[in-house]
């Protein structure tokens, strides 16, 4: 996965009338994945997906977990702006479009939406 990006568009990993259920689901996908040896370079949170890098998400704590293992990971500055959360976000750096285009020009991007 070190090749890899991960861009997370949405707070609930799936469809469905449940979002208990694809918040659950987020959670469980970034506690094995922080679990592996090798880890993504990055993940780049965009639209709601940046409400997982908040204590609103059970996922937040995997992340801030992440970053200690040496995974850059990023919040979509006009999405945090539009969702006014910089003050909530407990994981993550805020970053905008022209990273994320750049990293995506260097890494295989894997979408999660």
């Amino acid at each position: 996965m070190q090749n890899k990006i991960i861009l997370v568009t949405t707070d609930s990993f799936g469809t469905g009338n449940d979002s208990a259920l694809g918040e659950n689901v987020m959670e469980t996908y970034f506690t094995v994945l922080k679990q592996q040896s090798d880890l993504p370079a990055a993940i780049f949170f965009m639209n709601r997906g940046v409400y997982c890098l908040t204590d609103q998400s059970l996922s937040s704590v995997h992340l801030k977990e992440m970053e200690k293992k040496g995974v850059k990971v990023f919040g979509c500055k006009t999405c945090v702006d539009h969702y006014n959360i910089e003050n909530e976000m407990t994981a993550g750096e805020i970053s905008g479009m022209a990273h994320f285009v750049e990293l995506s020009a260097k890494y295989e991007v894997i979408t999660i939406a």
